[in-house]
């Protein structure tokens, strides 16, 4: 005798519908959630009683001053804003712009920003004098690094990117150069070709970041590093001619000094994820390295302040809130707070 084999119930039309009515329902929880988590964030930043936008508008141009990216809980929280030089622990100034990072040099500004509410957009703003978008790049990646030369001519950041193949359980980066006069960009530097002992370097996984402009707006120096290797190097770059040269190991993010013949950089001294990098000034014609007075990590591209002095940015360590610090460049004094509630410093001489 044959025995019939269980059948299988079918889906009915209205399991189907129950189904899919969880669906939109499930969905609906997770939107109202980030909804919720948004504004509970937007509060929490926006709402306490920092100083507010308003007053005299921004502009790059006056008395030097220094801009950065307030951090103070209020109203004027991701806002550009300004302090005199001379007084940069006196009164603030807010303006309406926000960024997340910002470099201003030359009568230009490039503000690294984030558009849009839940579905959000990433991009490079340039800007004039007074602060009004002349260009817009979109950005394929989270903003990191910003820079423009003395001149205000050039201009370059860094975003993080995910999903490359060789790099597919960390980040890579990428980083362009944009010629604000002509418009012209040279969208990755990993297109540019890297020598490193006279022998060209044709690893896939090369990642750039961290540029820093000299006077003649052609050449740069900026950090190499590979996923292979694990290694960071500085490098010194033609624009022109698209190429770059390896000048030593253990260099991250370079921010050449005004009279161009000094870096300052983090140097890895450690292989701890709490505290791995170092301030260190390299001099360009002799290579000797000089350990700064801040010993805390400085997980930044610093600026020079001035001839004599670097700034960067430290988190305190309360929610996102970050302080500006100063240091002698010359590896003697002390770290100085120069700034609460701020970040992404840029000096406007």
């Amino acid at each position: 005798m044959s025995v019939d084999a269980p059948v299988k119930p079918a889906l009915t039309r209205g399991r189907i519908l129950i189904f899919g009515l969880v669906l939109i329902l499930l969905a609906g929880i997770a939107i109202g959630y980030t909804v919720y988590a948004v504004k509970r964030e937007d509060d929490r930043l926006h709402g306490g009683s920092g100083t507010a936008p308003g007053g005299p508008p921004l502009t790059l141009v006056g008395a030097p001053r220094l801009l950065f990216r307030s951090t103070e809980s209020g109203p004027g929280y991701g806002r550009l804003a300004t302090v005199a030089a001379g007084d940069p622990g006196g009164p603030r100034t807010v303006g309406e712009r926000s960024c997340d990072r910002v470099y201003a040099a030359g009568g230009t500004a490039v503000c690294l920003a984030t558009e849009g509410g839940i579905t959000r957009t990433n991009v490079a703003l340039v800007l004039d004098a007074n602060l009004r978008q002349v260009r817009r790049v979109e950005l394929a990646g989270t903003p990191n690094r910003a820079r423009v030369s003395a001149s205000g001519r050039m201009a370059s950041w860094t975003v993080f990117v995910y999903g490359d193949s060789y790099a597919s359980m960390t980040f890579s980066t990428r980083t362009s150069i944009l010629d604000t006069h002509t418009g012209a960009m040279a969208a990755n530097l990993e297109d540019f070709t890297t020598t490193r002992d006279g022998k060209e370097l044709k690893s896939p996984d090369r990642n750039f970041w961290g540029v820093t402009f000299t006077a003649d707006d052609n050449t740069f120096y900026a950090t190499l590093s590979t996923n292979t290797s694990g290694r960071t190097y500085l490098v010194r770059g033609d624009l022109r001619a698209r190429t770059m040269t390896v000048l030593r190991e253990n260099v991250e993010c370079p921010s050449l000094s005004p009279d161009g013949t000094r870096l300052v950089f983090k140097k890895k001294v450690s292989q701890s994820t709490r505290n791995p990098w170092r301030l260190h000034v390299l001099d360009l014609a002799t290579m000797r390295e000089t350990p700064l007075a801040e010993t805390r990590s400085v997980d930044d591209q610093a600026v020079w302040l001035d001839e004599r002095t670097v700034g960067y940015a430290l988190a305190t360590g309360a929610g996102a809130a970050t302080d500006v610090w100063s240091v002698p460049a010359d590896g003697g004094g002390a770290p100085a707070r120069i700034v609460v509630g701020g970040f992404s410093p840029a000096p406007l001489r």
